[in-house]
């Protein structure tokens, strides 16, 4: 599309994309990993190094379920699953390409490392691409936050659908807002990101803490509104543009600008953004729950080994089982003070700091594994899975402990 964009056309095509409504049924999921060698978790990647090891699983036909591999700046590992029918065939196919880009990485000598953030490197930004030049320079005007997120951090992210057009709990109205009472429990129960540099930080999702450091407006919850798409469409207007795609290298945008003004034609000599640049100017919104037809919750750590499959089906039964999604209500009706819909900042911040031993957060947090736990026996979800599920709450959840809480004790033992 190359016509300029009007602003209630612009308003209506935010509002029309992103919340593509039917009923809730598939679920994907995406997984980040840090990239570390095996003998020596500080020696820093070189973009050469990582290239010549996922050179064999890049061919078509690679990966036996067809997941889609993506690199981001520091030279982290993205995987991610195309949609599934159901919470068990996305767990088993992923699980199969898991396998597959292990075993080339480990043919390399590299590891795939499932933190929130690196605790020892800073590494270079190995990707030499115009939008992660313009990122770094839009996120540098404020801070030291932005290069961190970008080369330093991993994360896990479970796609599901929007849900239909109804009011209940199927609805995308009900399940937006319970994607959001979630993310809390999310955040404080598998944070995994406690040490930089090797020393704590003070907060046990570092990750989290990093991303609210950041431009609020592109990375904070959108303001509650009873229509997520009218929420939505005023965040996504009223975000700064991060950068301006263009045919040459440099892709940066007039600082201070947002898409409201960009469509307004607020800065003389630049030509008023197409369907195209808001479709771009989309990607580059990183709230903790996104939008994108689908909803991508994006509030986890990275966890290790195959340790993913919890969080994964944690959020698919909280939000597709009707059940569980009472119970979910119910347990972060205490994250919501004073009647509000949804947490405040305030609740995402203690998540990230202190985790599940924070006594309204870790009450909520049983409380969710309790009604997923129910969920999955009710159906017919892999004995494996259910019982990866019970271990992970045992081990954590019911002693108010997350994962980093293991690094803190290791460390604590050196």
């Amino acid at each position: 599309m190359t016509a300029e964009l009007p602003e209630d056309e612009a308003e209506a095509h935010v509002r029309g994309v992103c919340f593509k409504t039917g009923p809730p049924m598939r679920t994907g999921v995406e997984l980040e990993w840090l990239v570390h060698d095996y003998s020596d978790p500080r020696k820093l990647i070189t973009a050469d190094r990582l290239d010549a090891a996922l050179a064999p699983v890049e061919v078509p036909g690679a990966m036996p379920r067809g997941s889609r591999i993506t690199r981001e700046p520091g030279g982290q590992v993205e995987l991610s699953s195309p949609p599934a029918g159901s919470l068990t065939e996305c767990v088993e196919a992923m699980a199969a390409d898991v396998a597959a880009l292990r075993e080339a990485m480990d043919r390399a000598g590299l590891v795939l490392t499932g933190l929130g953030l690196d605790p020892y490197r800073t590494p270079p930004r190995i990707l030499d691409d115009p939008r992660y030049a313009a990122m770094e320079c839009f996120f540098d005007r404020e801070g030291p936050w932005g290069r961190t997120m970008m080369r330093r951090t991993a994360s896990l992210q479970v796609n599901l659908d929007s849900g239909d057009d109804s009011g209940g709990i199927t609805g995308y109205r009900q399940r937006w807002e319970l994607a959001h009472r979630i993310g809390p429990v999310l955040v404080a129960a598998f944070a995994n990101s406690p040490l930089s540099d090797g020393r704590p930080t003070g907060w046990v999702s570092t990750r989290q803490a990093t991303w609210a450091a950041m431009d609020a407006g592109r990375t904070r919850q959108p303001d509650h509104d009873p229509d997520p798409r009218a929420a939505w469409a005023r965040y996504a207007l009223d975000a700064h543009v991060l950068c301006i795609r263009g045919a040459g290298a440099d892709w940066t945008a007039p600082p201070g600008l947002t898409f409201r003004d960009w469509v307004r034609g607020k800065v003389p000599g630049l030509r008023r953004p197409t369907a195209d640049n808001l479709d771009y100017h989309l990607s580059t919104l990183f709230p903790p729950v996104r939008p994108r037809g689908w909803l991508e919750l994006r509030m986890t750590d990275a966890q290790a080994g195959d340790a993913w499959v919890v969080p994964t089906a944690l959020a698919a039964a909280l939000l597709d089982d009707p059940v569980a999604a009472d119970a979910a209500y119910a347990a972060t009706e205490p994250l919501c003070p004073d009647g509000q819909p949804l947490p405040p900042d305030d609740i995402w911040r203690r998540a990230a700091r202190i985790g599940p031993a924070d006594p309204d957060l870790g009450k909520a947090v049983r409380a969710c594994f309790t009604a997923a736990e129910s969920a999955l026996a009710r159906t017919d979800t892999p004995a494996a899975l259910r019982a990866a599920v019970a271990a992970f709450a045992e081990r954590y959840a019911e002693r108010g402990r997350c994962p980093a809480h293991d690094q803190l004790d290791a460390l604590s033992r050196v």
